[in-house]
């Protein structure tokens, strides 16, 4: 019996060192492995019922995030999510590695514009994603008025964070820090499937229920820069020359655009439409008046 209790403890063992090192193995891999059959295989994982164990398609595993271990699977997961994926020439295994290696990353230096400080906001963002994922409804104060939203993301865009909800059957941004008096409700909402459907196909920087097609003249001195990087998601080139680069763009308001124009300037014109054209006029008239 002593010989029998020894192997069992050793298989558990086995068993239990493949769950942490996260491998993913069915009862036909541990009948091969220990030489058992398919009833104390299936023991065997009943013994280890107490333990986080997850079962997919016959197959057993447990999460790494359970573990408190992160797999290079789970960092690609993680920059996807950040928007820093395409930053780097590749995400593969070996790249992750020696990122990860103190003596290999000397060699980068990765600069940002910055991002806003959002660890005072962290029990915001607990009961916003609760809400979200609850499809629950929110009452809250912004811009000095009382609202109820129904929240479907929080989105951060250009370092700031946002939570795009439903004002009123308007999917609207609001800026996370101005949100106050947060209030969970015990209301449902069911989500509106066209949003569901436009925050997936969005390819704007900002969410609105209006789009507006920007035509933009860019010189040389910037054509390459917006060429190099995806400053507007949605660009396409119209012509390309050596003394001009034409492009036209969908956004969602006009500051979208504007603010960009006003950063390139002398660089950049708009073509169309006439109006921003005229606004942004007006607007260097008052600065330099």
């Amino acid at each position: 019996m002593k010989n029998q209790y020894d192997k069992l403890q050793v298989r558990l063992a086995h068993i239990i060192m493949k769950l942490n090192n996260s491998d993913t193995f069915t009862l036909k891999d541990l009948m091969d492995e220990f030489g058992i059959s398919e009833r104390t295989a299936r023991r065997d994982m009943e013994r280890l019922s107490l333990l986080p164990i997850e079962k997919e398609n016959g197959s057993y595993f447990i999460d790494p995030c359970v573990l408190g271990n992160l797999s290079f699977k789970d960092i690609q997961k993680f920059a996807t999510l950040c928007g820093i994926k395409s930053m780097f020439p590749s995400l593969e295994n070996s790249f992750i590695a020696e990122l990860l290696n103190e003596k290999i990353n000397q060699a980068y230096l990765i600069k940002h514009q910055g991002f806003q400080n959002s660890q005072n906001d962290k029990k915001k963002f607990e009961e916003l994603s609760a809400m979200i994922i609850a499809n629950k409804q929110i009452k809250c104060r912004y811009n000095d008025k009382d609202r109820v939203l129904n929240p479907y993301k929080l989105i951060n865009n250009n370092g700031i964070w946002y939570l795009l909800a439903d004002d009123n059957g308007k999917l609207k941004n609001f800026t996370l820090e101005k949100i106050s008096n947060l209030k969970i409700t015990d209301n449902i909402f069911n989500p509106n499937c066209e949003f569901i459907e436009k925050i997936k196909a969005n390819n704007t920087n900002w969410f609105s229920n209006e789009s507006i097609e920007v035509t933009l003249e860019i010189k040389p001195e910037a054509a390459k820069y917006f060429l190099r990087k995806e400053i507007l998601p949605n660009k396409k080139i119209i012509s390309q020359t050596q003394n001009s680069l034409i492009i036209s763009t969908n956004v969602s308001y006009d500051d979208e655009i504007l603010k960009v124009v006003k950063y390139w300037i002398p660089f950049i014109k708009i073509v169309s439409p006439v109006y921003l054209h005229e606004k942004l006029v007006k607007i260097l008239k008052d600065y330099i008046s």
